[in-house]
């Protein structure tokens, strides 16, 4: 994609070594054990948004399961760069992971925010989600 004249790529983590490149965009430094049990385990997901080789975002997901709701998407983590921000790099990963959880079978996806967090609901709002109450869960339909 190309946005405000800068092209970003987005690509699904496969190795610990692009998350251990992307450490900067967590909140701790990676560890690399995580890293392997995070890409190994089913159901977790997690997309880079790349500007040349640096990465620049990211966003990851894991697949829940509940015996009265069927198969849904929780948006467990997002980060952009901050020289990277407001260039739409997180509505992207955010549309990413949501076209993915729509292309799996699940019923919507999900994240908690904290309510003061504009940064972040104005984001998740710009990528389609909406609220879903006073804690601020924001969901994504696909049914």
């Amino acid at each position: 994609m190309t946005v405000h004249g800068i092209h970003h790529e987005i690509r699904r983590a496969r190795t610990v070594e692009e998350l251990v490149a992307a450490g900067p965009l967590f909140d701790s430094p990676t560890r690399p054990e995580a890293a392997r049990d995070f890409l190994s385990a089913p159901g977790h997901h997690l997309y880079l948004a790349y500007t040349g080789a640096e990465p620049v975002g990211f966003v990851s997901g894991v697949e829940t399961v509940h015996p009265d709701k069927g198969r849904e998407m929780f948006l467990y983590e997002l980060a952009v760069a901050e020289p990277y921000r407001r260039r739409g790099i997180a509505r992207a990963l955010i549309r990413t992971l949501a076209d993915l959880a729509a292309e799996l079978g699940c019923y919507d996806m999900w994240v908690g925010v904290d309510a003061d967090n504009d940064v972040a609901l104005a984001a998740y709002r710009s990528a389609g989600g909406t609220d879903d109450g006073p804690c601020a869960v924001i969901t994504w339909e696909f049914a």
